[in-house]
């Protein structure tokens, strides 16, 4: 198992990829990849049992599906890094024929992506039939998938979280990102949608809190929690609370690096803060 100092160096590095690849092609989204990049690194370097030796079925593998898949270049970076293809291939990022799309897709066969995301608010009716398969497989496996909480204003997710509690879907795990921002400003001015955590309890989910959702221990300490009351009857919900833009400074406290790239000297400053640890791409 890594230790945690490796990793923060990981995740520092996931850090520097994203700026990289949004600046490159002037496009993409940094904020929510950057906030995020503690937890995907968590998920795939210690938590998620699977193979590099990449099949769709994920038979006898934890899954995990990206449904807020804008925030793609943190999902393309530690995929890379944990070996499902070349790190070099980050280059390709957003342009003509690659395979790392601005939101993930399937038709390229780029290994680790299961489905194509980025219309909001559907992966985790996918996450539930792939752990409903994985229940008529006996398969003891666990399906992992993570949300924006923007996206939650989506009306196919409360579907979702109703039928997943009604069958007793208990063999996943979803992780909501909590940031409080979405493109047009702080959520609850967007649409206010009170208490997360009490409606989901009213669904009847089992909820937990991460409050330090970019902290790799706390990280850890979450998912395991999360992990514990799998099989219980009840599908788990972890409420992430991050900070968008987390590790550059003039990204963090505001929405505004939703979707947009750094210019030539924000780039500087941002890869300043994170200097390279496993070696640019």
């Amino acid at each position: 198992m890594p230790t945690t100092q490796q990793l923060q160096d990981f995740t520092q590095q996931v850090r520097r990829d994203i700026l990289r690849m949004v600046h490159k092609v002037n496009s993409g989204h940094p904020g929510g990849s950057l906030g995020c990049a503690e937890f995907i690194t968590c998920l795939y370097q210690e938590v998620m049992d699977y193979s590099t030796d990449f099949k769709m079925d994920g038979e006898n593998e934890d899954l995990f599906f990206l449904s807020n898949g804008h925030i793609s270049p943190v999902f393309y970076s530690v995929l890379a890094h944990s070996g499902f293809f070349p790190v070099e291939e980050l280059n390709t990022f957003r342009l003509l024929d690659s395979r790392l799309q601005g939101h993930p897709t399937t038709h390229e066969g780029l290994p680790g992506v299961r489905i194509a995301s980025g219309s909001l608010g559907q992966g985790l009716s996918v996450g539930i039939g792939a752990a409903e398969a994985k229940k008529l497989n006996n398969d003891s496996k666990i399906v992992y998938t993570l949300h924006g909480d923007g996206e939650l204003q989506e009306g196919q997710n409360w579907e979702a979280i109703m039928y997943a509690s009604a069958k007793k879907v208990d063999n996943l795990i979803a992780t909501i990102d909590l940031n409080g921002k979405q493109i047009d400003g702080a959520t609850d001015d967007v649409l206010n949608m009170g208490s997360i955590r009490a409606k989901f309890e009213a669904f009847g989910w089992d909820v937990l809190d991460v409050k330090e959702g970019n902290d790799i221990e706390a990280i850890l300490a979450g998912l395991a929690e999360a992990k514990a009351l799998t099989g219980k009857g009840k599908p788990v919900c972890i409420l992430l609370h991050t900070e968008m833009g987390n590790g550059v400074d003039f990204m963090m406290h505001t929405h505004a690096w939703h979707g947009k790239a750094p210019s030539d000297e924000q780039l500087e400053t941002a890869l300043a803060q994170n200097p390279a640890t496993l070696g640019d791409y």
